[in-house]
């Protein structure tokens, strides 16, 4: 592997939780800033949005006008792993 140097600043309470999680693992602080850059990488799309897709279920929506309300999403996925996990909510005709 490759080394390089970088200088970062953090502040001191990340600084702290680096070093807790590199001697839980028994890693170095670098080990865990790796592992980390990499989860980012996998549930982030820095490509940015997809506005054509976002364009497209808008157009359905003022179509259609069927959704989700979000207060009804929230109270679902709030519910998940729970001993009274709900169902998905279904889309209906709102506004």
């Amino acid at each position: 592997m490759n080394i390089i140097r970088r200088t970062l600043d953090i502040d001191a309470d990340t600084d702290t939780r680096l070093r807790q999680m590199a001697y839980e693992r028994g890693q170095d602080v670098a080990a865990v800033l790796a592992e980390a850059v990499a989860l980012l990488d996998s549930v982030v799309d820095i490509t940015g949005p997809d506005i054509a897709e976002d364009r497209l279920r808008l157009d359905a929506f003022k179509q259609t006008r069927s959704a989700v309300p979000l207060d009804e999403v929230k109270t679902w996925v709030a519910s998940w792993g729970s001993a009274n996990e709900l169902p998905r909510p279904a889309p209906r005709k709102i506004g």
